[in-house]
């Protein structure tokens, strides 16, 4: 496939029809997990101009920041601390519709407001989450978790 996406606007449920099939098409035949790691975080970014789109990594007990789209980011995470540590902790993906107000959030940038964290299962194992932040309120619903989810079983 060629590196361009298409982008399309609309509902959102065309766009993640869209882009799922555009993802499903990149990972074709490509094995190192890094490589679809930034190539999934890309896609989404572009598709949906997400204030940050990225991967964390389980690495000795903490998740390790791994491919993203987006400005700087928190390096490490304790398990059950913020909301990646917490999905990563109960390995199910979590909606939050203002990162304020989730006890114990870790401020990667005051510019965040709503966040969706997915984790990424293997062998009923937790091998690292996708984090995907909005700098508007409520920006996630079961829709996002829905697609997210499909787009993570890709792997």
């Amino acid at each position: 496939m060629a590196e361009d996406l298409k982008i399309i606007k609309g509902h959102k449920e065309a766009q993640y029809q869209s882009i799922y099939q555009q993802i499903e098409a990149l990972l074709g035949g490509e094995t190192d997990v890094i490589a679809n790691l930034a190539n999934i975080a890309a896609a989404l970014k572009e598709q949906f101009n997400w204030f940050w789109v990225g991967f964390y990594l389980v690495k000795d007990e903490e998740l390790v920041l791994g491919p993203f789209q987006g400005p700087v980011a928190c390096t490490r995470i304790q398990k059950g601390r913020g909301v990646c540590g917490t999905s990563w902790a109960q390995a199910k993906t979590l909606i939050v519709e203002d990162v304020d107000a989730f006890p114990g959030h870790i401020a990667c940038s005051s510019l965040s407001k709503s966040e969706i964290v997915v984790p990424l299962i293997k062998n009923d194992v937790v091998w690292g989450v996708l984090d995907v932040d909005s700098d508007t309120l409520a920006a996630f619903d079961e829709l996002d978790k829905l697609w997210l989810e499909k787009i993570i079983n890709l792997l």
